[in-house]
């Protein structure tokens, strides 16, 4: 699956509201579909990198040889999931918005773990 077939897909969760493919180390999109003017997806993906890096750092500090699954930030009205992507693909990560009220938030996360194993960069 390439990027933007994976991006199309992602968006078909319920409750998505946008969705990146980010390079963590650059800070650079990818790809991006959905956001809008409530949410500006070069700009949450950006600043999201710095998240995504700290606790990189935070793990080779510790010396645990673990593999991030994903980050959870919750907000009053949206899930904001950071799924960094198989080392095999390099310092990627998928970033999700998605709207609390509608969306549920494991199947979300099952999906989302499904359309990286097929995706191909």
């Amino acid at each position: 699956m390439n990027i933007e077939s994976a991006l199309k897909e992602a968006m078909t969760i319920d409750g998505a509201i946008g969705v990146s493919l980010v390079d963590y180390e650059s800070g650079m999109s990818l790809g991006f579909l959905g956001g809008g003017k409530d949410l500006d997806l070069e700009v949450a993906a950006a600043g999201n990198t710095e998240v995504v890096r700290a606790k990189v750092r935070t793990l080779a500090r510790l010396s645990l040889e673990e593999a991030i699954e994903d980050i959870l930030i919750t907000l009053s009205t949206q899930y904001h999931l950071l799924r960094p992507l198989a080392r095999s693909h390099g310092s990627l990560f998928l970033y999700f918005a998605l709207d609390r009220s509608r969306a549920n938030l494991a199947l979300a996360r099952h999906e989302l773990k499904r359309i990286e194993a097929m995706l191909e960069v």
